[in-house]
């Protein structure tokens, strides 16, 4: 009978009352959704201006197969990002950052595995997922390390372009790519590229870092200890977000 006694004034909990879990969400829980909201807005600023910058330049009129370099017009995306490591002066469009593309889903598949393992107090299998989490990120920044490099290098052969120098248009050969000059078309492509996949990968590596703080906790039995593995649960949540803004920047940048 006792324990159907209701004291006088007290409130039964709901959803929608907050206190400690609102919505029965942890305040880390909570505080790393309103991260993730507020970094979806600047990423959807790059985006769009991006998008803005990207049609404001004319498109190259005519076949693929007679496309060339111009910073007249912007340049196709499968042009661009043509080269693959080890396959030197081979074609292969989009094939390198299909793979990279591949290699951070395939990383957040093993995140989701490690937070099931860790739903289930399974410490060895939280161990052993966040492993292959963090050896795909490794791996990830690794291959955006590699384009990078080739895009600031550049072909062989460069392309010709019309700059103004000295208040005259003249032809100039131009290697590589940097934020003044860009051999695969007008400047700004080059500083959307360098400025939107620079600030996506700092988000990759602060996540690989992440993955590492959580393995190490889980590995010397820090939440085992804690009782609840819900850290791996929030790391996730960051984790998939920027696998998630990367199929954006994606289809952005190399397919539009």
């Amino acid at each position: 009978m006792a324990a159907n006694v209701t004291t006088p004034g007290a409130v039964e909990p709901k959803m929608w009352l907050g206190g400690i879990e609102p919505m029965k969400a942890s305040y880390g829980k909570l505080m790393m959704w309103f991260f993730l909201i507020s970094d979806t807005f600047t990423f959807s600023a790059l985006l769009v201006a991006y998008g803005t910058a990207r049609f404001s330049f004319p498109a190259f009129q005519g076949e693929a197969a007679d496309f060339t370099f111009s910073n007249m017009y912007w340049p196709i995306p499968e042009k661009v990002y043509e080269a693959v490591p080890f396959l030197h002066g081979i074609s292969l469009p989009l094939v390198f950052v299909g793979i990279m593309t591949f290699i951070l889903i395939a990383s957040s598949v093993t995140m989701v595995l490690a937070v099931e393992a860790g739903h289930r107090m399974d410490r060895a299998s939280v161990e052993k997922y966040m492993l292959w989490t963090i050896l795909g990120g490794f791996t990830f920044l690794g291959c955006q390390a590699w384009e990078w490099s080739h895009f600031i290098h550049g072909t062989d052969a460069g392309s010709v372009m019309k700059v103004i120098e000295n208040g005259t248009w003249v032809n100039k050969t131009i290697f590589g790519a940097n934020l003044t000059e860009n051999q695969y078309g007008p400047p700004a492509f080059a500083d959307f590229f360098f400025f939107i996949t620079g600030f996506h990968g700092t988000h990759v590596f602060s996540g690989v870092i992440l993955n590492i703080l959580i393995f190490f906790r889980a590995a010397t039995g820090f939440y085992d200890k804690r009782g609840s593995y819900e850290m791996v649960e929030k790391v996730g949540l960051y984790w998939h977000f920027v696998d998630l803004v990367w199929v954006f920047v994606f289809t952005f940048f190399y397919l539009v």
